[in-house]
């Protein structure tokens, strides 16, 4: 895994990505026997989209060409992307801001107060990287050697993939380390300057055979609220509704707060 990925190597990777899962039929084509690779062809995707085959397998391959915003909003209608994949889409093909870096100044006291308020609901506030800045009691105990005083913060994504215990506390472990790495991934894209990005994604490529063979999947998900299950180490298995805010100064910080309606909701003896 390069440390400074190439953002029109990455370009090609996604639409390769998003080509292969794409089935002829789907498209509106009709299924023409065996094929050696999945979803459509090249030729058949530059078709569908009015453009040159050519010009969209050196599009593919990473060529420094541009594309404008209505061929790749053409590509995006062909692909069926939904508007966070199509959003990504227009930021590696420069068609979007980078978001600015992100200021690593301490959190104020204040901010690092909100979650400690928040007790006995487990509350954390975290940065686009996943790590966790400040965290409540009950947070520590829902998620154990989450904090473990290292030199360095504790990260979420590091502790999903990295640390044993998370596959017992995280009910659901798969999807919800598939989709942790989709929001990692996003969260790179906006950030391609930041050097903590690639350092973090080339450790999970390095310990985690998980997130090695899910990354090249190339799946993108924005940061959202819901629900999933946790194992309590008193209680048992219980559905946690979660909820995540940004601040209002320092919008790539986000407070998460975790409540389980009322303690009763999916609870397990």
């Amino acid at each position: 895994m390069p440390t400074q990925p190439d953002r029109r190597t990455d370009l090609g990777a996604f639409l390769r990505s998003r080509r292969e899962r794409l089935a002829p039929d789907e498209a509106g084509l009709p299924r023409t026997g065996r094929r050696r690779t999945p979803g459509l062809r090249r030729e058949e995707l530059a078709l569908l989209a009015g453009i040159s085959a050519t010009w969209y397998t050196y599009l593919e391959q990473g060529r420094d060409i541009r594309a404008s915003e209505q061929v790749l909003t053409a590509l995006a209608r062909v692909l069926r992307l939904d508007r966070h994949e199509q959003e990504h889409l227009f930021r590696l093909a420069g068609h979007a801001p980078a978001a600015e870096a992100e200021e690593q100044e301490p959190l104020t006291g204040e901010v690092a107060a909100v979650p400690l308020l928040l007790q006995p609901n487990p509350a954390y506030v975290i940065d686009g990287t996943y790590d966790v800045l400040s965290h409540n009691r009950a947070a520590e105990e829902l998620f154990p050697k989450l904090i473990t005083g290292a030199d360095r913060p504790a990260n979420l994504v590091r502790w999903v993939f990295l640390e044993p215990v998370a596959r017992d506390v995280l009910v659901d472990w798969e999807p919800e380390a598939r989709g942790l790495l989709a929001r990692l991934r996003t969260q790179a894209a906006r950030h391609p300057a930041d050097p903590r990005y690639p350092q973090l994604i080339d450790e999970l490529n390095a310990n985690s055979p998980q997130a090695r063979a899910w990354w090249p999947q190339y799946e993108v998900q924005p940061r959202h609220s819901g629900r999933k299950r946790l194992r309590h180490p008193g209680r048992g298995a219980i559905e946690y509704a979660y909820t995540a805010f940004h601040l209002a100064e320092r919008p790539e910080l986000t407070l998460v707060i975790y409540n389980d309606d009322g303690g009763t909701a999916g609870a397990t003896a």
